[in-house]
């Protein structure tokens, strides 16, 4: 049956208006879908590239000697404090135990393997010639494969007029033997490495100040045996201008 002329007339009014429209509709949707994607695209890519950078914490500072694959090598902490430098007599004992509990906590070292301060102590009271003796041969003596040596080459402890608040600067060299063959393990290319920490006040008192200087001087030797977080590489009472370099 045929349609009447005006409806057969306006079919052929609106059905090219209608085709338009239909197609400008599936332009405007193919247009927002490609953005669409194209962004979370985008916005994938960004989040998988976040996803495999690694962050400040995650990045290392690979160590110069790396003792966490030496585990079951005992180490002896030799603290040298000269006499002209007039420190507190307790430093080398804080010094000591900073540096041991260091090993301990970073390198995952078992206490057994570290000679405590108070076996070393107990020998160097019975060694009337103990300052001749090498640091190797202290080591060898306390049955340890590796000594760690310390030397304290410059100490001030300041309190501040009128005020229990003080200023602290240390500096220090180290090395590590090994006493079986009294070779030199690190630093490799120096003579030994130097660190200096400092702060400008401590508010809580003499002791704390010491510890503090012992603490901050641990953690700047310690951290070059084993691979370091980049962002907890560099402290704030780090001084050292090679480890500035490093950690910039």
């Amino acid at each position: 049956m045929k349609k009447p002329r005006h409806e057969r007339s306006a079919f052929r009014l609106w059905a090219p208006l209608c085709l338009f429209f239909a197609k400008r509709q599936l332009l405007f949707t193919f247009t927002f879908l490609t953005a669409v994607l194209f962004h979370s695209g985008c916005s994938f890519t960004r989040t998988t590239s976040a996803l495999s950078t690694p962050t400040s914490h995650e990045k290392k500072i690979p160590a110069e000697y790396d003792l966490t694959k030496l585990k079951d090598q005992k180490i002896l902490v030799l603290v040298n404090q000269p006499a002209y430098l007039n420190a507190q007599a307790n430093l080398r004992f804080h010094i000591t135990n900073a540096i041991n509990k260091r090993l301990t906590e970073k390198i995952k070292l078992s206490p057994e393997c570290l000679v405590s301060y108070d076996e070393l102590s107990e020998f160097r009271s019975n060694k009337p010639n103990f300052s001749l003796l090498s640091p190797v041969e202290v080591g060898a003596a306390l049955d340890a494969n590796m000594v760690l040596f310390v030397i304290m080459d410059d100490y001030q402890l300041n309190k501040m007029a009128d005020y229990d608040y003080y200023k602290g600067f240390l500096s220090a060299q180290s090395v590590l033997f090994e006493t079986g063959t009294g070779e030199k393990l690190w630093p490799e290319s120096a003579k030994s490495k130097h660190v200096r920490v400092a702060f400008e006040i401590e508010q809580r008192g003499q002791e704390i100040a010491i510890k503090r200087l012992a603490s901050a001087c641990a953690h700047c030797i310690a951290r070059y045996f084993y691979d370091c977080p980049k962002d907890k590489f560099k402290i704030f009472d780090d001084k050292s201008d090679e480890a500035w370099r490093r950690w910039k």
